[in-house]
């Protein structure tokens, strides 16, 4: 085992690092393993050994604090693009059928939908455009 450069064994500990990286899709991991490529470039260049973990831990503890804010941030963003019934709400819509408080059709994106408005008051007649305010179940509200 003293044969073994020590970066070598910086290097394989980035690579065991990389398993539970890639395992549990934690970035945490990958940031320690590029803390530990640092240490094997000090390694490399013959520092001691109290460098190389100094350089691991500093590495490290910057990317975390650094990288994983940023990384937070990015996943608390609501996608930009609006997919299922999300992005038919706001659609205007034609009746197909009279729609009031009780029911009714209309076309919304190419498809026969079954609605009612908003407003139980409220009654739109056949022909007429509506816009999608909120989808329950099957149903389109609309006004």
């Amino acid at each position: 085992m003293n044969d073994i450069d020590a970066w070598v064994w910086w290097l394989v500990g980035a690579a065991a690092l990389g398993i539970p990286l890639v395992v549990t899709a934690m970035p945490e991991f990958g940031m320690f393993a590029v803390g530990a490529v640092a240490a094997a470039v000090v390694a490399g260049l013959g520092l001691g050994i109290v460098i190389q973990v100094l350089t691991f831990v500093t590495v490290s503890v910057a990317l975390i604090a650094v990288v994983r804010p940023i990384a937070a941030r990015h996943g608390d963003q609501r996608p930009r693009l609006a997919t299922g019934v999300e992005a038919l709400k706001g659609k205007q819509a034609v009746v197909l059928e009279r729609v009031d408080g009780a029911g009714g059709r209309i076309k919304l994106a190419g498809e026969i939908w079954s609605a009612r408005a908003l407003d139980t008051g409220r009654a739109y007649e056949v022909g007429q455009e509506v816009d999608v305010v909120d989808i329950e179940g099957a149903t389109a509200i609309v006004i």
